[in-house]
Parts: C-alpha cells; sequence; structure tokens
C-alpha cells in the first residue's frame, strides 16, 4: 500500500529533539517523516525481507510496527545476525556508499516500514532542518550499537552477553511504551548465538543459569516466552557477570 504524505508546515509541527521521552520521541519522530517526505507502507510477515543482499539502494525504510533483524552475508554462504532494529528505527543504511545492501532486513514477526526513496530524503532534509537532525541522530544510534555490539562480542563471557541481549530487548520495548515483565524470543537459541558470537549450546547454559539464578523464567513449553520479575536484576547480572 502506497501514501503519500501530506506536506505539514513547519511552524505547525511540534520539535522533535527536545523530547525526552523515548515514546514520545519516537511517535514524534515517525510523524515528522509522514509529514515531510512521500512514505510508502508495506506490510511484512515473519520470514519477508525488506531488501536482501546484493539489492541496489534507492530506499531508506522507518520501522513502523514489528521487529527486524539485519543479516550481513558472506561469499561463502555465511551469514551473520548484526542487528536488531524496532519500532522508529531505520533501515537500509548500509547501502548508501556503495549503491547495493550489504546485508538483508528481515521480518521477526509481521511487522510494517515506510520506506522513502532516498533522493526525496535529501532534498527534503535540505528544506526541513529537524528531518535532516532526525537522520544524522538515527545514524549515530547505529554507529554506537554497531560499537558497543562490538565491545561486547570482545570483552563479555557467555552469560553477561546473554543478560545484556535480553537487557537491551526489554529496553527497546520499554522505550516503545510495551510491557517488559515478559517477551518473546523471536529468535532461535541459534540466531541468538550468531548474533552474540556463540554457540547454540553455550546460548542455552548461558539461559539456563540466569533462569536457575532467578533473574528470568521460561513461559510454557517452548522456552521463547521468557519472564522478566525484576528488570533492575537482569541488568545488575549483565553488569556484574563481567
Amino acid at each position: 500500500m502506497t501514501t503519500a504524505a501530506a506536506h505539514v508546515p513547519m511552524s505547525l509541527r511540534p520539535p522533535v529533539l527536545p523530547l525526552r521521552e523515548p515514546c514520545d520521541r519516537i511517535a514524534a519522530s515517525l510523524a515528522l517523516v509522514r509529514d515531510c517526505v512521500p512514505v510508502t507502507r508495506r506490510v511484512l510477515r515473519a520470514g519477508e525481507s525488506v531488501y536482501a543482499v546484493g539489492d541496489r539502494f534507492q530506499w531508506l525504510h522507518v520501522v513502523h510496527a514489528g521487529a527486524f533483524k539485519l543479516v550481513n552475508g558472506a561469499a561463502d554462504g555465511r551469514e551473520q545476525v548484526v542487528g536488531l532494529q524496532f519500532k522508529g528505527d531505520w533501515l537500509g543504511f548500509d547501502g548508501i556508499a556503495s549503491g547495493r545492501h550489504g546485508g538483508s532486513a528481515v521480518a521477526m514477526d509481521t511487522s510494517e516500514v515506510w520506506s522513502v526513496r532516498y533522493d526525496d530524503l535529501l532534498r527534503a532534509s535540505a528544506r526541513e532542518p529537524d528531518l535532516a537532525r532526525l537522520l544524522h541522530c538515527a545514524m549515530s544510534r547505529e554507529m554506537a550499537r554497531d560499537r558497543d555490539a562490538l565491545m561486547s562480542l570482545c570483552t563479555l563471557p557467555a552469560d553477561a552477553r546473554v543478560a545484556g541481549f535480553l537487557q537491551q530487548w526489554a529496553v527497546s520495548l520499554a522505550e516503545r511504551g510495551l510491557r517488559t515483565d515478559q517477551i518473546t524470543l523471536r529468535m532461535t537459541r541459534a540466531e541468538i548465538g550468531n548474533h552474540l558470537g556463540m554457540k547454540l549450546e553455550t546460548v542455552s547454559r548461558a539461559l539456563s543459569r540466569l533462569a536457575r539464578d532467578g533473574v528470568i523464567a521460561f513461559c510454557g513449553t517452548g522456552r521463547r516466552d521468557i519472564r522478566i520479575p525484576d528488570a533492575g536484576a537482569l541488568g545488575h547480572a549483565a553488569a556484574t557477570l563481567q
């Protein structure tokens, strides 16, 4: 489904950057994109890709609902889950430099993206300083996440990596006004291990130890629904298991 955005004069829009609550910031950011550039809305089912490795870069995408995993591919067929994106996050920055996407963005559940042509976005950013700042902030957050992920892979033991992964997932949900006392992992243990640089068995053992210590609890038999009794305790585990 394609919708053309109604361009609202800048003076009539609320400021984006001064908002402090993450949920308000994300809502205002989405509204700014919708008001400034023509948006194509697309609904994807779990496993469907917004773009794939090697696709020509023409669009950037902002997540409006659901969650996505970013997957990089190697020439020998290996794949690496390099990031998770939630509502308000952008997809597609990897294609700007070379004109081709170096990875794929894959929906982890039923999700929606708003796609904007990169050329339209550049022209709109030249007219609207708030939009330019929004884009630069999104790029900066991606760089910071990449740095933190690299630090985790290089310095943290298995249990701390898994606890930090769960904490970050819960924080991302909290920032979007969603419940955090129970989360559904939309990734297999193998995918989590791939993302964290660990074997499947190591991920399973780390989760079991966190459950044994009362930091998390498994709900049901599938072990994909995880209850977090105390978010503070999970954060403490991520910090103290280093």
